[in-house]
């Protein structure tokens, strides 16, 4: 069992809480309307909690699920109450045509989280390259990023318990290219492959 929180209280954050209680972990939620946080909490049940936002985290785990451009933001309000904590960022930074990242640089918004969290955090990046209803219903890879092992292991352990495949990418640095993944799965989802009904996964030769 692994302690999370959740900050924000949209699409990801709810199916994230779902898989996260029906696995056996405690999760807390945390969202600016404090209204909206405890009514999320209230409708995954099985002692999911509400914690006041800005405040230390009860998780070890913190899953940042905030559009892109909030996610620094809350990183650096949140500051050294995220101390010792594993952040996981699950944005994707798409600019506006859905064609390109909306920071032009080799970077990605983990990198970003990264510089602004406290020393003793550490920064993951993950299910970015998962459409919301797939991590729903099905059973997708999650991709991960980071440059603590430990952490990762962390987070491998409760991606696990969703019934999920983790597959560490390497260190955070390719968190740019996970966006990029994870621009390409809109690109098949309006080309190739024409629906969202999908995601992106490692296949493996027979031993």
């Amino acid at each position: 069992m692994t302690s999370i929180s959740i900050i924000g209280t949209g699409n990801m954050a709810r199916t994230l809480g779902a898989r996260a209680v029906a696995g056996g972990n405690t999760v807390e939620i945390m969202g600016r309307d404090g209204s909206k946080a405890a009514d999320l909490a209230k409708a995954l049940g099985d002692g999911a909690t509400t914690g006041e936002w800005g405040t230390a985290p009860a998780g070890d785990i913190v899953i940042v699920a905030l559009l892109h451009d909030g996610v620094v933001p809350a990183v650096a309000q949140y500051g050294d109450a995220l101390a010792g904590k594993v952040v996981v960022d699950i944005s994707n930074p798409f600019n506006a045509t859905f064609d390109g990242l909306a920071h032009r640089e080799e970077t990605s918004i983990a990198q970003e989280a990264a510089k602004v969290a406290p020393a003793s955090a550490s920064v993951v990046k993950a299910f970015n390259t998962v459409f919301r209803h797939v991590l729903e219903k099905g059973r997708p890879d999650v991709f991960i990023a980071g440059d603590s092992a430990q952490a990762k292991a962390s987070v491998e352990v409760f991606v696990r318990s969703l019934g999920l495949r983790p597959l560490d990418v390497g260190g955070l640095k390719m968190a740019h290219w996970l966006e990029g993944a994870g621009l390409l799965t809109v690109g098949l989802a309006n080309h190739g492959v024409g629906n969202l009904d999908f995601a992106l996964g490692v296949t493996e030769l027979p031993v």
